[in-house]
């Protein structure tokens, strides 16, 4: 018998899996555990202002590193974190939930025991978490190793939560060496399928007068992003979902720019919905990605999603997105198609890429265009940018961005507030990348307590909120002098002197792009974090934003027609 307990083992097989910290809030129930974590030489402890953000926090590690965990309470802390955790599922996210839990002993006496609802059932919370993850386990000593393995290895290969209950004392029985290998995800392509997909596309190929392609989020999801690079080095012409941005290189001449149905520019339209085939890869339509389910795609789209690829009538399964790729490029390689094709996407529309000059020239009142022109214009190849929903989101969505820019937002989600606490776990996963966040000042609200936590963990990030007096992402929708749509004003730069009494930020009010620029220009010299109010009227939006909230608005009305 080793000395290993089921803390520990968990532990060892996050670890092996790439986890390398543990975000979460202490609570009675963890406090054992969390002196293991404190013990192991691979994991680190990240204890965060609520769990909420932890939730978050986990969310933006496993974005960037493949898998996330956090850790929180029975009850209380789980429910807090379960915002967190519906936002992974539904943006197909890997986070492992650890939960510590009343003991066995307390469980079965159904003691009216706080963090419960005081009737004996120990089981809520878990029937609750069901819903939003993909593989649950309350674990015990005889179950531990097994269930844990199973869990972890769910988790990855769906891309969803997985969820663990410890009970206290389960969380320090001991447990056997492990005598079988670390967690790996099985491969899923079926022997024959893919000489099948091959001689399929083949015959797609064979009669097509122009292609195109669309890409997704589920290619990085899925780890396909290499494949998909291979097959765009052919030179087809491509464009990308909003939610898909950064799958692609924008800097490719062949980049066509984001595809958003109606709302997306007469050009990207045409080169999408008019190829004679189009594939489709990992894409998935929203209403907000989508501009409000606009998309018309050719009827020839051969359709690759993880898992299978779909072509006409015909579906191929099971296939990994990556191997459905690679005779992708054989049959593309093979056939002429891609010379065919329509004109590539060309020089950059400079109606929507920013010129660092004209930036640096202007220097009267900001408003929504010129402080995204500034923004793109500072960006650097490798930054992490993470943009809120709203003006942030949308205001970057049009903007090209420089080779190995990872673009990070919740579309599907939306929930206000999610990218604060998501720059912490991205710039802790990839602390050797410049992370930049762009938050209103209304989601910036809800999990404005993280910032302790990047000042805490001493992050060099660049923290942007975007002033304008309110929810203006709502104010374009409905009520755009409305009262409910207003917040309390806050004295931001002040506030970030209280987060902060050792002078690691620096902080920043901006009222003209020339302000933005100097901020983002100064970062590298100061050192520590840099935070930026930018001040913009309270009704301009982005143009993207507006036709979205003008479409968004039309569909709202519609319902109750």
């Amino acid at each position: 018998m080793s000395d290993a307990n089921v803390m520990t083992h968990l532990l060892d097989r996050l670890a092996e899996a790439g986890v390398e910290k543990l975000f979460g809030v202490p609570g009675d129930f963890t406090l054992a555990m969390l002196d293991d974590v404190e013990a192991h030489p691979s994991i680190e402890w990240v204890g965060c202002a609520n769990e909420l953000g932890a939730g978050y926090a986990a969310d933006g590690y496993a974005r960037l590193r493949g898998l996330g965990a956090v850790c929180t309470t029975f009850g209380v802390g789980e429910l807090s974190a379960i915002n967190a955790i519906a936002g992974a599922y539904a943006e197909h996210v890997p986070v492992i939930h650890i939960v510590g839990a009343p003991t066995t002993a307390t469980q079965a006496a159904a003691r009216a025991t706080h963090h419960t609802l005081g009737d004996g059932d120990f089981h809520h919370f878990a029937r609750m978490t069901a819903e939003v993850t993909h593989a649950q386990a309350e674990l015990t000593a005889e179950n531990a190793v097994d269930e844990i393995d199973r869990v972890i290895r769910q988790t990855l290969a769906a891309r969803r939560p997985g969820y663990l209950v410890i009970p206290a004392d389960v969380a320090k029985a001991p447990v056997p060496e492990p005598t079988h290998p670390p967690v790996e995800e099985a491969p899923l392509t079926a022997a024959g399928v893919l000489e099948q997909l091959r001689d399929a596309v083949r015959g797609e190929l064979a009669t097509a007068r122009s292609i195109a392609l669309l890409a997704g989020v589920l290619v990085q999801r899925m780890g396909a992003e290499p494949a998909l690079h291979d097959v765009l080095a052919l030179g087809i012409p491509h464009a990308v979902t909003l939610w898909g941005r950064r799958v692609v290189d924008e800097s490719s001449p062949h980049y066509l720019g984001p595809y958003i149905g109606a709302v997306s520019t007469p050009e990207t339209c045409a080169a999408i919905e008019d190829a004679d085939v189009l594939i489709a890869v990992g894409v998935q339509f929203t209403d907000l990605m989508s501009g409000f389910f606009s998309q018309r795609l050719p009827a020839r789209t051969i359709e690759i999603t993880p898992g299978s690829v779909h072509l006409g009538l015909r579906t191929f399964e099971p296939i990994e997105m990556s191997d459905a790729l690679e005779v992708l490029r054989d049959a593309l390689a093979e056939s002429d198609v891609v010379g065919r094709s329509a004109p590539d996407g060309g020089t950059p529309d400079p109606a929507v890429v920013a010129d660092a000059e004209a930036v640096g020239a202007t220097d009267g009142p900001l408003d929504q265009t010129g402080l995204w022109n500034a923004v793109a214009a500072h960006l650097q190849a490798g930054d992490v940018v993470i943009a809120d929903q709203g003006t942030s989101f949308y205001g970057m969505g049009t903007h090209r961005m420089p080779t190995g820019v990872t673009f990070m937002g919740q579309p599907l989600w939306a929930a206000i507030g999610y990218t604060l606490p998501a720059l912490l776990g991205a710039a802790l996963a990839a602390p050797e990348r410049r992370p930049i966040v762009l938050i209103g000042d209304g989601a910036a609200q809800l999990t404005i307590a993280e910032l302790g936590t990047l000042i805490r963990n001493r992050v060099p990030a660049i923290v942007l909120v975007v002033n304008n007096s309110g929810y203006t992402v709502e104010r374009a929708i409905h009520g755009l002098t409305e009262a409910y749509n207003d917040i309390a004003a806050w004295n931001w730069t002040a506030l970030v002197s209280a987060f902060d009494p050792n002078g690691f930020a620096h902080p920043f009010t901006a009222r003209t792009a020339d302000e933005v620029s100097a901020a983002f220009a100064g970062h590298a010299d100061r050192g520590g974090l840099t935070f930026i109010e930018a001040v913009v009227p309270p009704l301009d939006v982005p143009p993207l934003l507006a036709a979205l909230a003008e479409q968004a608005s039309r569909a709202n009305s519609s319902s109750h027609d």
